[in-house]
């Protein structure tokens, strides 16, 4: 029997033989010496290919999200974050709760903030309100769909916030993603930015760690940031080695992924389900699935019974994420599992 195409997301990627070797094999000392030469030149590498002075290794996006923030704000502030942003949504709440900051949200286009959202979005400076510190966005964005922010937005977004004295922090957890479907140098849409957090886990396929990269400045701040949310390594260089690999191999091939979930989103329209695969930039698709036909989380079961695992929906959207396991073969299964749930739940309704 086959094993499920499992598109629940690309966090469940498995790392390429070529990592587990590099791993192995890999090189290490003691990170919080600074010490580990495979580390050092993970975060050397990192930060070049990102046009940033200095990189720091993290444990996670989340975490390297966190340390970014906490680098540059000081307790008491406001950060200017979009509203179904990750950071805002999926980080445990590490704004307030370690951070003692108000999120202040803003409802963008697809992941877009507009100068004039935030300059509106800066508190007036008064007694009553906690001081507007820093701009905070999300690149691809995941709740718009895997939308990419292309470089002149990034440059309206940086230029707004560095008029009102703001810094600037981009989630960059797919920026390279982005990069790819935009045809650009990752380089280019942060060049702008104060710093950046990428992840190595998703669709790089490593099996942990992110980095964050910035000025030798803040990446000191992050690093006893990193530090003090018990993000302190020893022979990190046993991960560190397979991040090596995924930079220099995987990037490019990323646009493998983004053909894959295009073809997805081909079969569902031709399956008459309410999506432009024109929408679909990078490796994620997103779908409605019209209550008349029985709602999304008959959908979902009806797809797990034939063979494809997605995450529960929310709201009245399926997602659906491909990555490096996922083959063209894979898609084309997804694809007539899909179709056989959408048969069963046509057939639940239909009249008697």
């Amino acid at each position: 029997m086959n094993a499920p195409v499992d598109l629940r997301s690309d966090t469940v990627s498995r790392p390429t033989a070529e990592m587990l070797r590099a791993m192995h094999d890999a090189e290490v000392g003691d990170d919080y010496y600074r010490d580990d030469p495979t580390v050092r030149r993970l975060e050397e590498l990192a930060a070049e290919m990102l046009g940033k002075e200095a990189g720091l290794l993290v444990l996670s996006g989340t975490m390297g999200n966190l340390v970014s923030i906490l680098a540059q704000t000081e307790r008491g502030q406001s950060v200017l974050v979009e509203e179904t942003s990750h950071v805002f949504l999926n980080e445990g709440g590490h704004l307030a709760m370690i951070g003692g900051l108000t999120a202040r949200t803003i409802r963008g286009d697809r992941g877009f903030i507009s100068p004039a959202q935030i300059e509106a979005g800066v508190f007036a400076r008064s007694v009553l309100h906690p001081p507007t510190r820093m701009l905070c966005f999300e690149n691809t964005h995941n709740v718009a769909g895997g939308r990419c922010l292309n470089v002149a937005q990034t440059h309206a977004m940086c230029a707004a916030a560095a008029s009102r004295g703001l810094a600037t922090h981009v989630d960059g957890a797919r920026v390279f993603n982005a990069a790819v479907a935009l045809r650009v140098a990752a380089a280019e849409l942060v060049a702008e930015v104060g710093s950046v957090t990428f992840c190595l886990t998703k669709g790089l396929g490593c099996p942990v760690g992110s980095l964050v990269a910035g000025t030798r400045d803040f990446v000191e701040r992050a690093r006893h940031w990193r530090q003090a949310v018990g993000g302190g390594m020893r022979q990190a260089g046993s991960f560190a080695a397979a991040g090596l690999v995924a930079l220099r191999t995987m990037v490019d091939r990323l646009a493998e992924d983004h053909a894959n979930a295009r073809r997805l989103a081909t079969i569902l329209a031709d399956l008459g389900l309410p999506i432009d695969p024109a929408d679909v930039e990078t490796n994620m698709v997103f779908v409605e699935i019209p209550g008349t036909l029985g709602g999304p989380a008959r959908f979902v079961e009806e797809l797990r019974r034939a063979g494809v695992v997605v995450n529960p929906p929310r709201g009245g959207r399926v997602r659906f994420v491909t990555y490096h396991n996922i083959s063209a073969a894979d898609i084309e299964r997804a694809g007539k599992a899909a179709a056989s749930a959408l048969a069963a739940l046509r057939a639940a309704v239909a009249p008697a």
